[in-house]
């Protein structure tokens, strides 16, 4: 399925430096406002207290929120759990307060507007759980990093893994970097945007990548950076389609599902943004640079053990000749 085919190529690795000169400025930028600002951490990660509150109707999360707010607790997450009656309020640490102190202050000033609210549980994350879940996201991240090198290795060579992981990385960091700058909450939920964006982009460089490896075979006497154009060229229209029907889904929840998925959506939105510029001016650029060839996508029969593909296509064109048939290429 196609909205328009593109007849002539547009010559996107003539313009790969430059484009790579930008994205690593940016990428340096976002190296710097994490090095210098660091990334404003959630509860899970810094500690808190966590309560869990239940109403005899369903509760307005948004009243909610704005009470836990005016008590001057700032950065407090709140959410339904479970139905709609339930809700669940984490607040990081508060100097000079104890954490039964905050929670008798957040319960009071709930039932100050709702008498029927009841207080189901109290909890204390301590530093110590911030630590572990930050250092299990750390593993799982380098986790799928190994991983698709280790995919993209195997279906393709070792370049065009190379490539696509720092493609890959590239996008990771100026997330990081935007949510640094801008001292937006990195959550849980925001890691596993991370992650997600980490397995989207790489999909967009395995189908160029796909498409190089069927032009290698096509476009014999092409230069690599005219199969490098033809293959980004020929998959635009599939781009638009797949990326724009993901970042609909990803804009609804920007401005429907509410603060809980706000930062989750925002940094789906940033990956898929450079998912699709580092995939092409990116990924295919630094393999490129790396020396891609014909020959390291095509396995030959000379490297089987047999004669290669143009003697191959002679011996059975002499064949054919002398059971009486006629070739032509």
């Amino acid at each position: 399925m196609e909205f328009f085919r593109i007849k002539r190529d547009i010559p996107f690795m003539r313009h790969a430096l430059i484009f790579n000169v930008i994205s690593g400025l940016t990428f340096v930028a976002a190296v710097f406002f994490l090095w210098h600002k660091g990334l404003h951490l959630s509860v899970e990660f810094t500690g808190g207290t966590v309560m869990e509150v239940s109403y005899t109707k369903a509760a307005d999360i948004q009243s909610i929120r704005q009470t836990v707010i005016e008590l001057g607790i700032p950065d407090t997450q709140v959410q339904s759990f479970g139905r709609a009656q339930d809700v669940l309020i984490q607040m990081p640490p508060q100097k000079g307060m104890s954490s039964t102190q905050q929670t008798e202050k957040v319960l009071s000033a709930l039932q100050t507007k709702n008498a029927d609210v009841t207080l189901r549980r109290v909890e204390f994350v301590g530093p110590q759980v911030g630590s572990e879940l930050a250092r299990d996201g750390l593993y799982a991240l380098a986790m799928v990093v190994i991983g698709i090198m280790i995919y993209l290795a195997i279906r393709f060579e070792w370049k065009y893994a190379v490539a696509a992981i720092i493609a890959n990385l590239h996008d990771v960091v100026i997330i990081l970097g935007f949510f640094a700058f801008f001292q937006w909450e990195f959550s849980l939920s925001v890691l596993a945007a991370v992650l997600a964006v980490l397995g989207y982009s790489v999909n967009e460089s395995v189908i160029i990548f796909d498409r190089v490896r069927e032009n290698f075979r096509k476009m014999r006497k092409a230069q690599v950076n005219e199969v490098l154009d033809h293959a980004i060229t020929s998959t635009i229209s599939r781009t638009i389609i797949t990326h724009g029907c993901t970042q609909l889904m990803v804009l609804s929840m920007l401005f429907f599902g509410g603060p809980t998925l706000h930062y989750f959506s925002v940094a789906l939105t940033i990956g898929i943004c450079f998912g699709i510029y580092s995939s092409v001016f990116v990924a295919a650029a630094i393999a490129m640079w790396l020396g891609i060839r014909r020959e390291d996508l095509i396995k030959t029969n000379k490297e089987q053990g047999g004669d290669d593909y143009n003697g191959k296509r002679r011996k059975d064109r002499s064949i054919f000749e002398v059971v009486g048939g006629s070739s032509s290429d």
